[in-house]
């Protein structure tokens, strides 16, 4: 029960907060997160793959 709430709050959080990188910090992906805050999520489309990444519970890609 507790991993499937943890999806759905990441989903959440990368669907609302991912053009500012917030996933990639929650995650503990400093680097990335920080490229996608100034990019504002490489111009979304890095937040859309995400998205798509966590809903098929695959890790992150571009994880440093």
């Amino acid at each position: 029960m507790a991993g499937e709430t943890d999806k759905i709050i990441m989903i959440l959080v990368t669907f609302f907060l991912g053009y500012l990188g917030i996933h990639r910090f929650i995650k503990g992906h400093w680097l990335s997160g920080i490229v996608y805050l100034c990019t504002g999520g490489l111009l979304t489309i890095g937040v859309w793959i995400d998205l798509i990444w966590i809903i098929m519970d695959k890790p992150l890609m571009w994880q440093s």
